[in-house]
């Protein structure tokens, strides 16, 4: 799980990860978070997720990390825009067009500014069990005191399928948010049909949370 990790699997396009539309979620529940087009939205591990241009429609800044080069070029070029480049350092680059600004390079060392909301539907998931607390707590020093996280997490038994994605069951996501106001949105487990249940999974939900910070 370390950064070679994910540039291998960008490096050889395994990224069953990365939806070809906008994720239902984000018109189905963002809009209880509440916030107005003014205020800064942050997507961490964006990839070239098609979910940028969604909040990018309807907030003035919109900011994601992401990791790898590839992608990140492949999200500007798919759209075909032409972004401005600029070298940060410290292993960083900032790609931005119009609303939307993408630092490539490590999550945890990345400049993002204090934002407004956060829109986590493939990063938490994405971190093995000793790197989660870590991801939170950075992730909150990233947000505004009173502000929202719309969070998505799976649950599923760990032990009959290696991540990522990871499950991540109520449990831990109420201890990783500890001290924060946490709302349970939706569940929504999956049917026989369901590619995961196919592969021999007993049970797999997406479920999907409002988090806020402390005012």
């Amino acid at each position: 799980m370390d950064s070679e990790f994910w540039h291998n699997r960008w490096a050889e396009n395994r990224i069953g990860f990365h939806l070809s539309e906008t994720n239902p979620v984000l018109p189905q529940f963002w809009p209880q978070l509440g916030i107005s087009r003014d205020e800064t939205v942050f997507v961490p591990m964006c990839g070239k997720s098609l979910d940028l241009t969604w909040l990018a429609e309807r907030h003035h800044q919109v900011i994601g990390v992401e990791l790898s080069e590839i992608a990140v070029r492949a999200y500007f070029s798919e759209h075909l825009y032409i972004p401005t480049v600029t070298t940060l350092g410290n292993g960083h680059t900032l790609y931005e067009f119009d609303e939307v600004r993408i630092y490539c390079g490590d999550f945890f060392t990345a400049p993002v500014p204090p934002v407004d909301a956060v829109y986590d539907r493939a990063a938490l998931i994405a971190m093995p069990e000793k790197m989660r607390e870590s991801y939170v707590q950075h992730l909150l020093s990233r947000v505004k005191p009173g502000g929202k996280i719309l969070l998505v997490t799976l649950d599923y038994p760990q032990q009959e399928m290696s991540g990522p994605p990871f499950s991540v069951p109520v449990p831990e996501v109420e201890l990783l948010f500890k001290g924060c106001n946490i709302k349970h949105l939706s569940r929504e487990d999956a049917d026989a049909s369901h590619p995961r249940m196919q592969q021999g999974l007993s049970r797999f939900a997406e479920e999907v949370w409002l988090i806020q910070t402390p005012a």
